[in-house]
């Protein structure tokens, strides 16, 4: 009878506007939560059923199709927090952990990262955000995996070269180096720190003193207490050479000669004093220690070694790349974030904790660089929100309780032909 037909479809009208309803109330639920993608209800119609005697169909009422998840970008919120990342554009960070029992790769846009108390980077629940590692050089390479970038250090590096630029006073006086008083028998010094194989920082001097007209020579000395076979508290030449200039001030020619063996070394650590490019060597002479009338001053000295250092902060550019900032000052790549792409997102399973899991729907994840193969590239010290439209969101849920209402006018009136038929009787 078409009048329990008319309740039957009344009835799938209810139920999908109370689905509809559902859908924007977890909509707006999540209006506030980083990463979250909306929801959309798509219904159809039920099946039909033919007219008797007659030519087309009546419906049967309404069914929910699917819902479908909105993909837009949601918009980006600064934040401050180097571990705190957003995707811009199409793709998921990869996390894998325990979620529900479930051990396995999940899928989020929800960047709120961490590092752990054992150095791994995690999200807010603990699952270990996937990349790719880096060896101690900083190469980045092999397989995707967990990020373990809390625990790196940079190992020290020894000294092996050292750079001066300087003047030395032309018309200074002519003296007689004595190594027992270096200060009153040189003309000139400074200092340059230097380090060992093991990251030991010694404060090297470097006298200069005139020995004729347009000739130098230099001693480099440390404490002797930090040499094998020194004594403490004198100091002791590690290296020496000399220095000539022509009558325009330009150097012409140095020589060198070192010996330092730190304590602890099994041999003498190389070192390479550069005072220039000598116009022996085809230079100008005046790149780095000339002779000119003005006071002797350095004004530059450089070195290449440094100490040990721990990780102080990190870094993350937008191909994912995390570099490890030490406390010695030096930087180094320490891994690379992965990001995964599907041929359909929008049928990723939502299983909660702001993760999306893989289906048979969505394809498999093609997890790859930041940037790459049409992948987002990553916005570090950014949160992506959520891409609600609280607006559009509240024009559904009215038209939602307009249909809730229609539909429960069919219901009603349905039930009043019913009893006005039954009524029929009396």
């Amino acid at each position: 009878m078409s009048l329990l037909t008319a309740l039957s479809s009344g009835t799938t009208g209810l139920e999908a506007s109370s689905l509809e309803l559902s859908i924007v109330g977890d909509n707006i639920a999540n209006s506030n939560t980083v990463g979250f993608k909306a929801g959309r209800a798509a219904f159809e119609d039920a099946i039909t059923q033919s007219v008797i005697g007659g030519t087309g169909e009546i419906g049967l009422g309404s069914r929910l199709q699917s819902v479908q998840k909105i993909l837009t970008q949601g918009a980006l919120t600064a934040t401050g927090i180097a571990t705190d990342l957003a995707l811009q554009g199409n793709g998921f960070f990869v996390v894998r952990g325990n979620y529900n029992g479930q051990t396995a790769d999940f899928y989020t846009r929800a960047g709120q990262f961490t590092i752990d108390d054992n150095g791994y980077m995690v999200s807010l629940g603990g699952l270990r955000v996937q990349g790719f590692p880096a060896d101690p050089t900083g190469t980045v390479s092999g397989l995707p995996g967990d990020l373990l970038v809390g625990t790196a250090s940079a190992q020290p590096n020894a000294t092996a070269n050292i750079d001066f630029k300087a003047n030395l006073k032309a018309d200074d006086a002519i003296k007689t180096f004595d190594p027992l008083d270096p200060v009153n028998t040189s003309n000139f010094n400074t200092t340059v720190s230097v380090f060992d194989t093991l990251g030991s920082e010694h404060k090297m001097q470097v006298f200069f003193t005139k020995t004729a007209a347009g000739t130098w020579d230099w001693n480099a000395m440390v404490d002797g207490g930090e040499l094998t076979g020194g004594t403490p508290g004198t100091l002791t030449t590690v290296a020496n050479g000399t220095l000539n200039f022509d009558t325009q001030g330009r150097l012409v020619s140095s020589t060198q000669a070192s010996n330092f063996q730190p304590l602890g070394a099994v041999n003498p650590q190389a070192l390479n004093f550069n005072f220039g490019d000598s116009t022996a060597t085809g230079g100008t002479g005046l790149a780095g220690v000339t002779q000119f009338a003005a006071a002797s001053s350095a004004t530059f000295i450089g070195q290449d070694g440094f100490g040990s250092g721990q990780l102080a902060s990190v870094r993350i550019d937008p191909q994912g790349f995390i570099s490890g900032i030490f406390t010695n000052g030096q930087t180094r790549t320490l891994g690379q974030v992965a990001v995964a792409g599907f041929s359909a997102p929008d049928q990723l399973e939502r299983v909660g904790g702001n993760l999306l899991q893989q289906t048979q729907q969505s394809g498999q994840p093609v997890v790859g660089a930041p940037g790459s193969g049409g992948r987002a590239s990553v916005i570090s010290g950014s949160l992506e929100q959520s891409n609600v439209d609280l607006a559009q969101q509240f024009v559904r849920m009215i038209a939602a309780q307009r249909s809730f209402e229609a539909n429960s006018k069919t219901i009603t009136t349905a039930d009043q032909l019913l009893t006005e038929l039954i009524n029929l009787r009396r």
